[in-house]
């Protein structure tokens, strides 16, 4: 069972901020988004530092930036945990072919579910800890007793 993204791929120009963070300094958008996504796990400092080093160093030695490697997981994280559909495409080709819309849906995504995106995981939980539970399992797992 899928569902949709609350906002388009190409729909950057939506959220004017989160574009021009996302073109500009996708290295903090993909640790926001790391850090909410993996509910605390990867630091945003951690996975903004990895994403830049990457970054750097392979298009530096092979003229293609390659952050998008290890920003597709997660995104596929993050369809997993909302039960989105994996569209237009797969989530590294999506990451590869559009990388900065990629990192800006995915952001608006998680404020569209009540996120704050910029303040992270930790404070997310203190300040509102009804938004971090996981959405509920429709037709889970049922075990049914006779009792006599």
């Amino acid at each position: 069972m899928s569902g949709g993204w609350t906002t388009g791929l190409l729909d950057c120009f939506s959220d004017c901020s989160v574009c021009c963070l996302g073109f500009w300094c996708p290295c903090v958008v993909a640790g926001r988004v790391a850090d909410i996504v993996s509910k605390g796990h990867t630091s945003c400092f951690q996975q903004g530092c990895l994403y830049a080093l990457i970054n750097s160093y392979t298009h530096l030695a092979f003229g293609i930036p390659c952050g998008f490697c290890i920003t597709c997981g997660f995104r596929t994280k993050l369809r997993e945990q909302y039960k989105l559909e994996e569209k237009p495409c797969n989530d590294c080709c999506v990451h590869f072919f559009c990388h900065s819309c990629a990192l800006c849906q995915e952001y608006r995504e998680l404020e569209n579910r009540g996120f704050n995106v910029a303040i992270g995981w930790e404070r997310n939980v203190s300040q509102n800890p009804g938004v971090v539970t996981a959405p509920a399992v429709q037709g889970g797992m049922n075990r049914q007793t006779d009792h006599k």
